[in-house]
Parts: C-alpha cells; structure tokens; sequence
C-alpha cells in the first residue's frame, strides 16, 4: 500500500499555479529526494502535506488515511514531522527544552499526577529527548540556550525536535543548507543513520544534488509546479527537462 500517497495535489495563490497535479508514493524507510530550481513548489508540497497550506484538490493519504483538511497538529500526531528551511526554533530556551516541546504530543494528561506533582510522565519523555540529544551527537549542548549554538548545531536541534515526535515520515526541508562541508557530511550521515535506527522514512528536499544523490534510493523533480521527472537520482538528472531547469541547456551533471 505505500507510506505515503500525494494524488493529484493542486495549489493555487492568487491565481498563479504553485501546484499541478502532483502525485507522489514513498514507501516504508525509503529515502525519496525532491529537487528543483527556486520557486518550484517543493515547500509549498511541504506545506501542503503538514497542514500548513489547505490545497485546492487532491488528496494526502498516510497508511491509507486521508489527511486532507486536517490540523497540523493533528497530522503530526497521526505520524508526519517536518523541518524548515528557515529555522523555526524557540531561540530561547535550551535544546533539551526544544526537544521536549517536540514530545509534547505524546504527554497524556492525568490530573492526579498533575496534583501531586508526579514526574513519571515527565521523566519518560525526558530520557526519549536525552537519547536524541546523544544519537544527534548534541550533548555538550543540552542546557545550552539555541541562541547560543552555532548554525550547524541549530539545523540537528530542529531535527531532533522533529524526531521526539516519533514520526512515520519525516520531512526534511533542505536540512544541509547554509552549513560547511563538514557539516554537510555529517548531516548526511545522520539522515541515514535516522532511518536505520528509527525507521522513518523520508522526504528530502534539497539543492546538493551530490549529496542528495548519495542518500536518496528515488528522486523526483519540480518546475513551475510540476512534476518533470522520476526515477533513480542518475535517471532524473540526465532527463533533459532537468537539465534545462537546472542548468538552462543541454549539460550534465557531475554527481
């Protein structure tokens, strides 16, 4: 049945396209690499997904459940947690803090331990944000406030706190961007590492072709808010409505 399936997703804002009828299957623990020039609607299909942005037609079906019309926060409790490409952290809190607030869907309220000030629910969900923090190689930083963390630093945070929610599917909106080459390595093999030790699946947009190559088993490919191309990286990049949004003519890549 597939994880994930986008039937005909159409947006529109102000009467210009961002969206066509875009379909879209990602399996179970697959990695699937969304690219395309600037503008060519792979966050608003990011946005589409989560809640954020109400399409105009189609349909966003997780496991076979429709998740058009819902709430973002109930489509993250059904299993779908994202990043952003500008980050959207509370700057001022500590990243423990921060991932704990990405727990905060799976608190259960119990008034009884609320008054006698029982911490048994607290703490699970504290030592889930402490494993995080070490799989994410974040612990030097704990109790340190995001404001203060370098940039690289911050880009993992928001990934972890999309973790604590335990998702099914993970969104990830150019999560090496703005980081140095180190770092983009490093990203890289944490994602990889994600799937393996959470088995999450992915949606990956991203402009590192390279990299987003070396991670993603499929690959698709917008313009103007159309899907031009799928299929393997290797296949898409060669497809020559690729290569003229990308590079304006008829060039390879080096990837």
């Amino acid at each position: 049945m597939g994880l994930l399936k986008v039937r005909g997703l159409t947006i529109s804002f102000g009467g210009i396209m961002a969206l066509r009828g875009i379909d879209i299957d990602v399996e179970e623990e697959e990695i699937l690499a969304v690219i395309g020039p600037n503008g060519s609607g792979k966050t608003t299909m990011f946005n589409c997904i989560t809640g954020v942005y109400h399409h105009d037609s189609g349909d966003v079906l997780l496991n076979g459940e429709s998740m058009t019309g819902l709430s973002p926060d109930s489509i993250a409790k059904r299993g779908i947690a994202r990043t952003f490409q500008n980050l959207r952290l509370f700057m001022h809190m500590t990243v423990l803090d921060n991932l704990m607030l990405g727990r905060h869907i799976k608190f259960r309220k119990n008034p009884l331990h609320a008054f006698f000030r029982i911490r048994k629910e607290e703490l699970k969900h504290r030592e889930t944000a402490e494993e995080i923090i070490d799989f994410l190689g974040l612990h030097i930083y704990r109790h340190r406030l995001v404001a203060d963390c370098p940039y690289g630093v911050q880009k993992r945070v928001e990934i972890g706190r999309a973790l604590a929610t335990e998702p099914k599917l993970l969104l990830l909106d150019e999560p090496i961007s703005g980081l140095t080459s180190e770092e983009k390595e490093e990203t890289a093999y944490r994602i990889t590492e994600i799937r393996g030790r959470y088995k999450t699946a992915i949606l990956l947009v991203e402009h590192d072709l390279r990299i987003a190559s070396r991670l993603a088993e499929r690959m698709i490919a917008l313009d103007y808010g159309e899907k031009i191309a799928q299929g393997t990286p290797e296949e898409v990049q060669r497809t020559p409505e690729v290569i003229k949004a990308y590079l304006g003519g008829e060039k390879k890549f080096n990837f």
